[in-house]
């Protein structure tokens, strides 16, 4: 090789083209698509980081001596826009600015990390509408560190969304572009619900309510304190019935309501309730009447409590108890139990965390 060849500047790297003005890679992508050091032909006007910090320092810190200037555009936390409960109030939800040489690119930045444990779901739809706002205005590249798990996720969402594919369909086409993509398995339970939800984020679904209090459990058994933002509104104060509505039956659909059997009090309302698979339960037992010389199988029965999101009424539950007593906070009357590390239904199933309220405490009317 001559001395020439070896002098030759390394041409920089491509990053993946997955569609067009769509482009995936890692952090040394997005270095060079904010220093406009990639190849002739590669304009990324958008830039969508998923890295654990949004902080634009993130990038000084990995290649020190870099100089990116910035300039903020938009700051937003937990709480505005309708970002989501689950995320502690004021926290960074994710940063727009316009950065790179001259300015000339807008980057949105979401702090997530590649943790299994890591709610990505809450912050999904903002990132796909970056990219179809950007695939529209230039080309956007979307990277984390090592461009294989969290903007994979991303980019497969995306795919899903727009060409109304599978996970596994959508998975597989960008793996036929980049084979080293890999999301990790909390992610990739986070994308099929995705799927099931109908490619979006449907806070207001069954679906939706179990994988929040998934993540609340989580929370709490790493021993985040988890404050009362996060808790539903008390349905007795929030979903009073409009006596207008009832005189002239106008309104919206009757919905299912629980209250407590001694003062009345709602206490719940069909949307709270956290649906279960019913297991075995009593099914599993089974006796033999030996007078009789024959086998006899138990019916299985109808669980005899509900399960239910945590709500503002629930004060044991604010307190951070692991375990306790879930009494009606107008007249005192015993509803049912708590239990951060779960309980076991009379069907068979095991709810953690659960947030149990008897059955026999309460009555059943519509709202």
């Amino acid at each position: 090789m001559s001395a020439a060849s070896r002098d030759a500047p390394v041409p920089p790297a491509m990053p993946d083209l997955v569609r067009d003005h769509l482009y995936f890679g890692d952090i040394n992508d997005a270095i060079a698509a904010l220093t406009a050091s990639l190849p002739d032909g590669t304009d990324i006007t958008h830039v969508l980081s998923v890295v654990s910090s949004a902080s634009i320092s993130f990038f000084t810190d990995y290649r020190p001596g870099l100089c990116l200037p910035t300039e903020e555009v938009r700051r937003v936390v937990a709480g505005e826009d309708g970002t989501p409960s689950v995320v502690a109030p004021g926290r960074l939800v994710r940063v727009v600015e316009r950065t790179g040489e001259g300015l000339r690119v807008t980057r949105m930045a979401v702090p997530l990390k590649d943790t299994e444990e890591e709610n990505l779901l809450d912050h999904l739809e903002p990132c796909l509408d970056f990219i179809d706002e950007g695939r529209k205005a230039g080309s956007v590249l979307v990277h984390c560190f090592a461009g294989v798990s969290r903007s994979a996720t991303i980019i497969t969402a995306y795919l899903m969304r727009t060409e109304q594919k599978s996970l596994e369909e959508a998975l597989q086409s960008l793996k036929e572009i980049n084979e080293s993509v890999c999301p990790n398995d909390g992610f990739l339970d986070q994308l099929k619900l995705f799927e099931e939800m109908g490619f979006k984020v449907d806070t207001s679904s069954p679906l939706y309510r179990r994988f929040r209090l998934k993540l609340l459990g989580q929370s709490y058994r790493v021993g985040e304190k988890i404050g009362n933002h996060v808790f539903e509104d008390d349905p007795g104060v929030t979903r009073q019935p409009n006596p207008t509505e009832e005189l002239s039956g106008k309104g919206k659909t009757p919905k299912t309501a629980y209250r407590c059997k001694k003062c009345r009090r709602m206490v719940a309302a069909q949307d709270n309730v956290i649906g279960h698979t019913p297991g075995e339960g009593n099914s599993s037992f089974e006796w033999h009447d030996k007078r009789k010389g024959h086998t006899h199988n138990k019916e299985q029965q109808d669980c005899s409590s509900l399960y239910v999101e945590p709500l503002k009424w629930m004060t044991p539950v604010e307190d951070g108890a692991l375990e306790g007593k879930l009494s009606c906070i107008h007249c005192g009357a015993r509803l049912g139990y708590f239990n951060w590390s779960g309980i076991q239904c009379n069907c068979g199933s095991w709810i953690t965390p659960a947030f149990q309220i008897s059955k026999s405490k309460v009555d059943v009317s519509t709202i």
